[in-house]
């Protein structure tokens, strides 16, 4: 029987010490501690360790490969947001190795051991809940990291995002337009769609007469959506929102199922739902879903020409931050009563 394959990480564990660090006694680095240097090489010895000869290539700072790593494999931006970095990573003369945390911190942990495990040029990554010190480990052992959609990251990462308050902002402003004056906010967790929820508050703040509720949810699912509208239902219809702004697409698709196919309330007619993010199915939706867009590809070719960059200047790079402004995309779930019964 052959024996197991023995991992990077299986000798950082037998160490008891970094993936990192491990990766810079195979590279001949001198920032390594001679006694962390020796158990790395012990712990080499006592597992049987061989090097991956991927690994070895990469060793020399010849990295072709990017590491994306995004919230979800399910959701439709995040696949957009893959596609279209790998066809600008191609143009580069890079390719992608791509990876889903499902909103799992141990996942992307994992994840990001892989991406160093496998010496990746740079990395592109969505995280659950902002830095942590496993990222500004790997950015301090010489891997580039640019962030996606992080408005706080300080000034020692690459941020690209798109202006999640303006978001919030346009879309709630566009409800009050049609006259609604009742909104509920669904969304979350918080900390992942606070730009847009502080949007949405702003607007409603500018409107006398005009009140809102926010709905925290656990995460941006169709079935999360639809525990959103079921909670609706489950409202006295005196007390019921007459809108709602989900903070993303597939909670609004599935909110909009609950309410109209459980509920058999009308919409627009009675309440009027916008979504976020404007992903493919969001035009399809059983009745069209208004949204806001997010220029997507914009924001892709954005992250690998920064991580690009980055590889090439080294941590010595002054730290960038692009900011793109979305777009409300008016479809038939908020046109005012008078619209909506023709449409």
């Amino acid at each position: 029987m052959s024996r197991a394959r023995v991992h990077i990480r299986d000798v950082a564990r037998a160490a008891g010490v970094s993936v990192g660090t491990v990766s810079n006694v195979l590279n001949g680095r001198t920032s390594v501690k001679p006694e962390l240097a020796a158990r790395v090489r012990a712990a080499m010895r006592d597992l049987d360790y061989v090097p991956n000869s991927h690994a070895r290539q990469l060793s020399s700072g010849a990295s072709r490969t990017l590491g994306l790593l995004v919230l979800s494999n399910y959701d439709s931006f995040f696949n957009t947001l893959a596609e279209a970095s790998e066809d600008a990573a191609e143009k580069a003369g890079y390719s992608v190795l791509l990876g889903a945390s499902s909103q799992r911190a141990a996942r992307e942990t994992r994840y990001l051991d892989l991406f160093e495990e496998q010496r990746v040029g740079g990395i592109m990554l969505a995280p659950i809940d902002g830095v942590t010190p496993r990222m500004r480990a790997i950015r301090a052992n010489g891997t580039p990291i640019v962030l996606l959609g992080v408005p706080d990251a300080g000034d020692d990462f690459s941020v690209v995002q798109s202006d999640a308050e303006h978001g919030g902002y346009i879309a709630v402003r566009h409800l009050l337009d049609q006259g609604r004056r009742d909104i509920l906010v669904a969304g979350g967790p918080i900390h992942q769609v606070r730009g847009r929820v502080d949007g949405a508050a702003r607007a409603v703040a500018e409107s006398p007469g005009a009140r809102m509720e926010y709905l925290s949810t656990i995460t941006l699912t169709i079935d999360e959506g639809r525990r959103v509208g079921a909670r609706v239902l489950s409202t006295p219809p005196d007390r019921r929102p007459d809108a709602i702004f989900a903070a993303n697409d597939l909670l609004a698709i599935g909110l909009m199922h609950e309410i109209t196919t459980a509920g058999g309330i009308r919409v627009p007619e009675e309440l009027s739902l916008i979504g976020h993010d404007d992903i493919e199915f969001a035009a399809t939706a059983q009745v069209p879903l208004t949204t806001v867009r997010q220029p997507v590809e914009r924001m892709a070719e954005a992250a690998v020409e920064l991580t690009v960059a980055e590889i090439a200047a080294g941590p010595e790079r002054e730290q960038v931050r692009r900011v793109y402004s979305p777009e409300l995309i008016v479809r038939h779930t908020s046109l005012p009563t008078s619209l909506a019964a023709h449409r």
